[in-house]
C-alpha cells in the first residue's frame, strides 16, 4: 500500500481524507501546523507538525512518500476579502520543487470549481458575488493551478463546488469534460472520498474534474 502525505491534514477535506485513506488501509503522514490536534488515532496514521509554507517542514515531510493530497483552506471572513491571498501558489511552489527534487511524482490536490478555465462556466449572475467574496483567493488558486500544470508530477487537480459538512454518499458526479462543469453542492467528505480514490488510479492524471452532486 502506498504512503500518503495529507497536506492541510487538521480539518475540512484534509481531515476527511485523513479518516477514509486509513479506513482503506493507507500508511498517512498528516501533516498541519497544528496536528497535534487532530482527534484520530490510528497505528497507520503519523501526526506531522508542519508548515506547508517553510520548504524545511515540507521536504521533511515528503520522506517515504509515495503519494501527496493538497488540501489546505482558508478560513472565511474579512481577510480573504480584504487582503491578497498567496497561501496557495506559495505553498504549492513549495510543493512542487520538493517534490520533483524528491522524486516523488503524484500530486492530488484540490482548488475549486471557479478556478482556471472552469471560471467561464459560472453562471452570470453568479460571477459578482463570486468576485467579490472569493475573487482573491481564486486568483491566487488560479496561479497555483498553472504551477502544478508546469510541473513534471502526475498530478490531479480536483475542482469541488459549493462545500457542505454533509457525509460520505459516494452519490456525486466526476465532470472531466468543460461541456458538462457546472455549479452545485458536494460534501466535503464526498470530496474526500475522491481524492483517496485517485491514490491508486490513473484515471484523471493530468485532469482537472469538477466535483458535484
Amino acid at each position: 500500500m502506498a504512503k500518503v502525505l495529507i497536506i492541510g491534514a487538521s480539518r475540512g477535506i484534509g481531515l476527511e481524507a485523513v479518516k477514509q485513506a486509513l479506513s482503506r488501509g493507507y500508511d498517512v503522514r498528516a501533516m498541519a501546523r497544528s496536528a497535534d490536534q487532530i482527534t484520530v488515532d490510528d497505528a497507520h496514521l503519523e501526526k506531522f507538525a508542519g508548515d506547508a509554507l517553510n520548504p524545511d517542514d515540507v521536504i521533511t515531510a515528503l520522506d517515504y512518500v509515495d503519494v501527496v493530497i493538497q488540501a489546505l483552506g482558508i478560513a472565511a471572513g474579512p481577510n480573504m476579502v480584504l487582503k491578497p491571498v498567496r497561501l496557495f501558489s506559495q505553498s504549492t511552489e513549495i510543493l512542487v520543487n520538493a517534490m520533483e527534487n524528491a522524486g516523488v511524482k503524484r500530486l492530488i490536490s484540490v482548488t475549486g470549481f471557479g478556478a482556471g478555465d472552469s471560471y467561464a462556466r459560472i453562471g452570470c449572475l453568479q460571477r459578482v458575488p463570486f468576485r467579490l467574496l472569493l475573487g482573491r483567493a481564486y486568483d491566487d488558486k488560479d496561479v497555483q493551478e498553472r504551477l502544478i500544470r508546469r510541473s513534471n508530477l502526475d498530478w490531479t487537480v480536483a475542482r469541488p463546488v459549493i462545500l457542505t459538512n454533509g457525509p460520505r454518499t459516494g452519490r456525486y458526479r466526476v465532470l472531466a469534460e468543460p461541456k458538462q462543469w457546472r455549479n452545485g453542492l458536494i460534501s466535503r467528505a464526498d470530496v474526500a472520498d475522491f481524492l483517496v480514490g485517485q491514490i491508486d488510479s490513473d484515471d484523471y492524471i493530468g485532469k482537472t474534474p469538477v466535483l458535484t452532486c
